[in-house]
């Protein structure tokens, strides 16, 4: 049945898993790149706060410390500088810093991408509803620029995001697709500077970039991975560890 659904899903995301086996491929390649054991890593995500979120979190990511979540509506994170230095103060000294970050989408069984069959509801739901309702708007031209509410600032600013890069969006063969793609970037960006701001008291960093797919009630999470990169803070070397990853 898993498999089934992976390749529903592959249609879409090519290298996606599910989340359960891209949890074990990570602590496996960071078990045999750095030598440390899931409890030595401090773990922040930059996810979206969808509840459907929290019930696809894959398990195994608990034998990490935290999580620490950074994240707001669509994954950006929201926490900022302050939550990113307050993250930093809680790493082991023996252990690393491991930062997920995705925007999430929803992938119907039929393959209906932007949606997903939710727990107790008989019809379809946005997923991520922020990032459908930010493209509404963009598609009905509503959104003012350089209009962002604190009633509303995270929303606001995921529509600011997508209105400027409008024309990439509303061209698109798949507006919902290459909106999270967008949104991958702006919230990969954001990740790199707070990163560059914050002192971590330990060696290494990993940085993993992601699209978090949600499937339906039935259908459990997945994942595929954009970014996996590992910074030594005390030599300044970045080094990409994707190919072991998919090893």
């Amino acid at each position: 049945m898993g498999n089934q659904h992976l390749e529903v899903v592959r249609k879409w995301y090519p290298a996606a898993l599910t989340s359960i086996d891209t949890v074990n491929r990570l602590l496996d390649t960071i078990e045999k790149h750095l030598g440390l054991k899931p409890n030595q890593l401090m773990h922040a995500d930059s996810l979206c706060c969808d509840d459907v979120n929290a019930i696809q979190y894959p398990p195994r990511a608990l034998e990490m410390l935290g999580p620490f979540h950074l994240g707001g509506l669509n994954g950006f994170p929201f926490a900022g500088i302050t939550g990113m230095n307050a993250f930093a103060h809680h790493v082991p000294e023996d252990g690393a810093v491991i930062v997920f970050y995705a925007p999430h989408i929803g992938i119907t069984k039929d393959g209906t991408i932007g949606e997903i069959s939710r727990i107790g509801q008989r019809f379809n739901s946005a997923c991520c509803g922020a990032a459908k309702g930010a493209l509404g708007k963009l598609v009905d031209g509503k959104i003012i620029d350089g209009n962002v509410s604190s009633l509303d600032f995270q929303m606001n600013t995921i529509e600011q995001i997508f209105l400027h890069q409008k024309e990439r969006i509303l061209n698109a063969k798949n507006q919902i697709f290459e909106a999270t793609e967008v949104m991958y970037e702006a919230i990969n960006d954001r990740i790199e500077v707070l990163v560059k701001e914050t002192h971590y008291p330990c060696k290494h960093i990993l940085l993993v970039g992601a699209i978090f797919i949600n499937g339906d009630k039935d259908m459990g999470s997945f994942c595929q991975y954009k970014k996996f990169d590992c910074l030594n803070l005390e030599t300044g070397e970045r080094k990409s560890l994707m190919n072991e990853y998919y090893r």
